[in-house]
């Protein structure tokens, strides 16, 4: 009787027991979920044309699941994640592994750290926190092909502000980047332009002008200088109407956009699709960028119109008949191997498309920017040249090492991304080498082979590969500037990991 009556009350304080923990964790998850889901809202900076930099996280919770949406003056982005107690991540579609957006709850606020970087305190969203809705504009009904303004027969070649500064950009740095285009020889090799990207607009005035912000005091007076240079200028938008940094875009003031940088002497246009993704469906892309097509033909002045829609809806089939000289067939570039081979890579079912005034753009280069080696950069570079890719390096040009100078200024590995032909390579691949030809305009052919392994590898071109009509004549190693020879219509070269052999071969009879 003892044991059945311990037994008895043993099972009765166990039970009692778990229904405490499971009311407490109820409770706690109850808790939780009232403090967590619901809007909240935060300033994380003010932008360099005086206004906020909002964003709000509207959240919803069941059980420990998350899931909501970012909203920012110039995007919206879906997330999904979970909680443990009061700590949460959330991810995005686009990246699964690595969290977009870490939080935690702290005291009726959350303190989050987005894509590892910026730190953001939250609050309770009230009525004023909320993003402005836009005025829904239909974009054009009936499409037609814009005239060509006859510019960017070769891919076009210069500098781009993002990579390297992103908004720390301003006059003074784009006066000294000119001053070092010339000094550093890079104008004499072809490149020519020197582009503004996000973060250099104002506000619109009462006539709908945009001005730039204090960081740009002049825009007329900064094109000048860099015209007297032997230089061109090159600016930013986005048919939306915020760029990807939050500044005010282009959505309903194409025309007078276009005027307006027209009448400061702009030479170059990156329209950048931003914003324009949370009004428009990727259906839309064809003709939003028809309108600023159209806007810059009739502006007067001819401008190379630069196409930043990540190869999103089949651009390079349309591109050229909005007026598009190039066209980004990839998502943003960033400083690493992997980056690199994968923007490359995607060029592969493009190539028919490229052509004299019609490039597919892989995104800009990051040689000199410090994250690969010598021997990548290298590789980065033969790669852009063999895929007649637009050559914008985005480094400080101010203060580059001799091998990235040497790099960059390579006139026998520029010689072939602005072959006259404008063909672009495609790749075949044999374990971890992967092979490029491209035919140039003088019947020679362009080979590079790329180590993509994590070891030195021997790699041999065959001349029968090449599609060449007789013996090989000439064979030119661009990165060494020396003649090599085919012996037994073979070359064999020995690859160091992540590197790239770059020749320039010719036959004769």
């Amino acid at each position: 009787m003892q044991r059945n009556r311990f037994v008895r009350e043993w099972a009765a304080a166990n039970a009692l027991i778990i229904a405490v923990l499971a009311a407490g964790s109820m409770l706690s998850q109850a808790a939780f979920a009232q403090t967590l889901a619901g809007k909240w809202a935060a300033t994380d900076r003010v932008m360099d044309n005086g206004e906020p930099h909002k964003m709000v996280l509207d959240l919803q919770q069941s059980g420990d699941k998350i899931s909501g949406t970012l909203a920012t003056n110039s995007n919206s982005i879906a997330l999904n994640g979970t909680a443990t107690g009061k700590h949460f991540e959330l991810f995005s579609a686009r990246d699964p592994k690595k969290p977009f957006l870490v939080g935690d709850l702290n005291g009726g606020e959350l303190h989050l750290v987005i894509r590892d970087r910026d730190t953001v305190v939250a609050k309770p969203a009230t009525a004023a926190d909320e993003i402005p809705k836009v005025e829904y504009i239909e974009p054009p009904t009936s499409l037609h092909t814009v005239a060509s303004n006859g510019l960017a027969k070769t891919p076009p070649m210069g500098w781009n502000s993002w990579n390297k500064f992103a908004g720390k950009i301003d006059d003074a740095t784009v006066r000294a980047i000119a001053d070092a285009m010339v000094s550093s020889g890079m104008r004499d090799a072809g490149y020519i332009y020197v582009n503004i990207d996000d973060t250099w607009q104002g506000v619109r005035d009462a006539q709908g002008v945009l001005q730039p912000n204090h960081k740009f005091p002049d825009m007329k007076a900064l094109s000048d200088y860099v015209h007297s240079k032997g230089l061109k200028l090159g600016i930013y938008s986005s048919p939306g109407p915020r760029t990807c940094a939050g500044y005010p875009g282009s959505y309903g003031h194409e025309e007078l956009d276009a005027k307006t940088w027209a009448g400061w002497g702009i030479d170059y246009v990156k329209y950048d699709w931003c914003s324009a993704r949370t009004i428009y469906k990727e259906s839309d892309l064809h003709a939003v960028y028809q309108k600023m097509g159209d806007a810059l033909a009739a502006s007067g002045r001819p401008m190379v119109f630069s196409l930043c829609e990540y190869g999103w809806g089949q651009v390079e089939k349309w591109g050229p008949e909005v007026g598009g000289n190039l066209w980004r067939t990839t998502g943003d570039i960033r400083d690493e191997w992997s980056s690199m081979i994968e923007n490359v890579e995607k060029q592969v079912p493009t190539a028919p498309y490229a052509g004299p005034g019609r490039w597919n753009d892989p995104d800009m280069l990051e040689v000199g920017n410090g994250h690969m080696t010598d021997d990548e950069y290298r590789t980065h570079m033969s790669l852009w040249a063999l895929v007649a890719s637009p050559l914008l390096a985005g480094n400080d040009i101010r203060d580059m090492s001799s091998e990235t100078k040497a790099i960059l200024l390579n006139k026998e590995v520029i010689a072939i991304d602005q072959d006259a032909l404008g063909k672009q390579a495609s790749p075949v691949k044999s374990g971890d080498l992967e092979t490029w030809i491209k035919p140039l305009a003088d019947g020679s052919v362009a080979v590079g082979v790329v180590n993509l392994g994590s070891s030195s590898a021997a790699a041999t071109v065959k001349a029968r590969d090449l599609g060449l009509t007789g013996e090989v004549k000439t064979a030119r190693d661009v990165w060494s500037h020396t003649d090599v020879s085919f012996k037994g219509n073979t070359y064999t070269a020995t690859l160091p990991s992540h590197g790239a052999l770059l020749l320039r071969v010719s036959a004769g009879k």
